[in-house]
């Protein structure tokens, strides 16, 4: 009888169904100084050729293969015994301001979906962190405010941001535990996501008790230093994993910020998560943003403009050079088709360079010219006029090609499936065999996360002496493997580095950096 007793009790307790945890977010980053508002389209559009829009199931289904967040939230759930209920993904897409209506919208399918669940026993959720909608300057604390209205002050809430995000003290007393992203490139998406998962089973477990604190240093960290695998960021990024090494804490996370968004909270923060000691938290988060405004002296800002740079790649004694076009930084919200380096590399008459351009009119005319057809058509400079002009190529098209290809590596952000769109490569006119002078024109704006954009399109990067980027830092892990030296270009356009080129008015008086 107690034999019988105790097989039943025991089944009963392995029977106990695993803890509930809804997932999702409303991925976007805003640069506030592009004019062009975020539109319910340009989420669904996507970016890089992954769906903008998961819902129910395919939030499971279509992240599992890759090396992002929500992969990582999947793979930290599994080896945790988390059941994940998966509401909605949207983004990541990077332009101006979201349309109320749009954030509205996305908002109310996510928490509806999750409404939808016998129960949830905390959420996992994964916002940007520098989200701007027309009425909300700290979208993502809006998001989280909304959430806890549906589901409850006690739920535990786990936010993953990006490294770029601009965190306020908002967010950090409504979330139950932040994390952000410790490196930039952001090569450890999937990390920070298996880390929040982790850290939800503890919770849900009543193993640990998340107490929180943020201190924000009065500056603007320029993205010319967010590189966090060299001087002089990495010192504090590598304090922040060493602070974990520490059993009472949880999380510390340093976010660089993002100075395209003109809000109170942009600039970089130290968060620390402890396991209830919030005067740990605060002792922590003081100390490690110490350390990040000690790095005053060696945070003044140079870069050579576009002229420079161009006369530094054609000089250097190794090639290839990778000359990284800031103010044109897709991923930052740029247009994709600046022309102020191309314009440089033709004056002064480089050879063995590649531009890519987003342009789809003269994709179209590429392919009415079709292979080997001649090419002769302004190109750039067509969506506003912050990236400069038109600039006339003369050549021949050398393919025409669909655009797709796949990053089997682990690079910035964690994508692998990447859609350029019909795309086309002209040689330009003056380029030898040894040494070819290419603009790869896209139809879509194509963040160079990859150097499979050029690979996938017959380009053999090695063989260059110029290879042009559309970013700042977050090429680098896919450009330093083939270059010989990488130049940060001062370039023109809405992600221009020198913040003298915007005027801003909402961020705090006296930020360190501004000038």
């Amino acid at each position: 009888m107690r034999v019988a007793l105790w097989m039943l009790l025991s089944g009963a307790l392995w029977a106990q169904p695993k803890p509930v945890i809804g997932v999702g977010g409303i991925v976007h980053e805003t640069n506030t100084f592009n004019p062009k508002k975020t539109t319910m389209a340009d989420f669904e559009s996507g970016i890089g050729g992954r769906p903008g829009v998961l819902r129910g199931d395919d939030v499971i289904k279509l992240s599992r293969n890759a090396n992002n967040t929500i992969a990582g939230f999947i793979s930290g759930a599994e080896e945790r015994g988390l059941q994940l209920y998966p509401s909605l993904v949207a983004g990541p897409q990077t332009i101006g301001l979201v349309l109320d209506a749009v954030f509205e919208s996305l908002l109310k399918d996510m928490i509806g979906g999750w409404k939808r669940a016998p129960k949830l026993d905390g959420i996992l959720l994964f916002l940007h962190g520098t989200m701007v909608t027309e009425s909300h300057p700290h979208a993502d604390a809006e998001v989280v405010r909304r959430v806890r209205q549906a589901f409850g002050e006690k739920i535990p809430i786990v936010v993953v941001h990006d490294f770029h995000a601009n965190v306020s003290e908002e967010i950090v007393k409504m979330t139950t535990a932040l994390i952000t992203y410790k490196e930039c490139p952001h090569l450890d998406a999937m990390e920070r996501g298996v880390q929040g998962a982790r850290l939800m089973a503890d919770i849900v477990s009543g193993k640990v008790k998340p107490t929180q604190a943020i201190v924000k240093p009065p500056m603007m960290l320029n993205i010319l230093f967010h590189n966090t695998y060299a001087a002089p960021l990495k010192a504090v990024t590598d304090e922040s994993k060493k602070a974990e090494q520490n059993p009472k804490v949880l999380v510390a996370s340093v976010p660089g910020g993002y100075q395209y968004a003109d809000i109170p909270a942009m600039g970089p923060s130290v968060v620390v998560v402890t396991d209830n000691d919030p005067a740990l938290a605060k002792r922590e988060a003081e100390r490690i943003a110490a350390m990040l405004w000690g790095l005053r002296p060696q945070l003044v800002f140079r870069a050579p403009d576009a002229a420079a740079a161009v006369r530094m790649a054609m000089s250097n004694g190794k090639h290839p050079v990778a000359l990284m076009d800031a103010g044109d930084n897709i991923g930052g919200g740029s247009a994709g088709d600046a022309t102020f380096v191309l314009s440089e590399l033709i004056k002064q008459k480089a050879d063995g360079w590649v531009v890519a351009i987003s342009d789809p009119g003269a994709v179209d005319a590429a392919k009415r010219a079709g292979v080997s057809g001649q090419f002769d058509m302004a190109v750039g400079g067509k969506t506003d006029n912050l990236h400069g002009d038109s600039v006339r190529i003369k050549g021949r098209v050398r393919g025409i090609y669909d655009g797709q290809f796949v990053e089997p590596a682990v690079r910035h952000g964690g994508g692998r499936y990447w859609d350029m769109g019909v795309s086309a490569v002209i040689q330009v006119e003056g380029s030898t065999l040894d040494s070819p002078n290419y603009v790869l024109l896209t139809p879509k704006r194509v963040i160079p996360f990859s150097i499979g954009q050029l690979t996938s399109v017959g380009i053999q990067p090695e063989r260059l002496k110029i290879l042009v980027a559309k970013g700042t830092v977050a090429p680098r892990a896919a450009y330093e493997p083939v270059s010989a030296r990488i130049i940060t270009v001062d370039s023109g356009g809405v992600t221009g580095m020198n913040p003298a080129r915007f005027t801003y008015k909402h961020i705090r008086p006296g930020l360190f950096g501004m000038k």
